[in-house]
């Protein structure tokens, strides 16, 4: 039953930190073109050769 007295608030500052870097993230926009990304390995603009 001790254990729970250091578990209880280890969990909640890891918890919140997830939540604040989280929160960072989103401010930042790391998060603002998930789909680009996605098309934009399809496209033929690029391929393993570098242009001349």
């Amino acid at each position: 039953m001790d254990v729970l007295g250091i578990l209880i608030p280890v969990s909640l500052f890891l918890g919140s930190l997830g939540l604040i870097f989280f929160v960072w993230a989103m401010r930042n926009r790391q998060y603002d073109d998930p789909e680009g990304d996605a098309n934009r390995i399809l496209t033929q603009d690029w391929d393993d050769r570098p242009m001349p």
